[in-house]
């Protein structure tokens, strides 16, 4: 039987009690209705997990004994950084949890002239942390022993500005002719995917004087959400460790 995992903000040591954050212990308490006793796998971000066992149960703290540990490398060989125009409503959550089961290892929020949602400062801040717990929850549920990378949400003529480009660079553009896929994506790729109504014109001349090479997905056009998450499939069986088991 697959144990719960739990993610907890803390080295993790053999022998050590730690209490568990406040929400996942409630969930613990008050849904999974968890017993001491009862196991559990314990992990912090640094590439281990351990088996851990509940040792109690007080209201909606409970406390973990934590047992040994392994090292479990579930991260893919091919590193992908994803940026990501932020879309409305709540789909930015919904490309976070899968591009973090799928493997990549950034996400960078950007807004484009064309992007529905705005956000100050602050209101960046707030939605990056949002967004980091998603990423974290994705980790709890797909086995994942690090978390991604989740930058705060910035406009995307500031982090092209500011970026330099260490791997290749691609942005997913439907007028493009599909060929083949560009020289050296073995050493990994950031991709770069638009808002609902597309980039720009002169956004895609700014991608592209920052190396961003455009590619296609096909003839299609995709919604936004749905082409971060092709995209991520598609490299991740082209380059990364996602194999058909038949």
């Amino acid at each position: 039987m697959r144990l719960t995992r739990v993610y907890v903000d803390r080295e993790l040591a053999s022998g050590t009690l730690v209490e568990l954050p406040a929400a996942t212990a409630s969930h613990l308490a008050k849904v999974l209705r968890v017993r001491v006793g009862d196991e559990l796998t314990l992990f912090s971000g640094d590439g281990r997990e351990f088996l851990g066992a509940v040792e109690s149960v007080r209201g909606a703290r409970v406390t973990a004994a934590v047992g040994n540990g392994v090292s479990v490398d579930r991260e893919s060989p091919f590193a992908v950084t994803l940026v990501q125009c932020v879309p409305r409503g709540d789909r930015m959550d919904f490309i976070v949890q899968k591009a973090t089961e799928l493997g990549v290892s950034r996400i960078v929020p950007v807004l484009s002239r064309r992007s529905v949602v705005r956000l100050d400062a602050g209101q960046a801040e707030t939605k990056a942390a949002h967004w980091r717990a998603v990423a974290l929850n994705a980790c709890e549920q797909c086995g994942r022993n690090r978390l991604p990378i989740v930058e705060a949400p910035e406009p995307l003529v500031d982090y092209l500005g500011a970026s330099v480009p260490t791997t290749v660079r691609l942005v997913l553009e439907p007028d493009t002719s599909t060929g083949a896929p560009p020289a050296g994506l073995d050493a990994g790729v950031e991709i770069a995917v638009g808002p609902e109504g597309g980039f720009a014109p002169d956004e895609l001349d700014a991608l592209q004087i920052a190396h961003f090479r455009p590619v296609s997905l096909g003839p299609r056009i995709l919604r936004t959400e749905t082409a971060a998450i092709a995209a991520l499939t598609w490299l991740q069986t082209r380059f990364g460790d996602m194999q058909a088991g038949f």
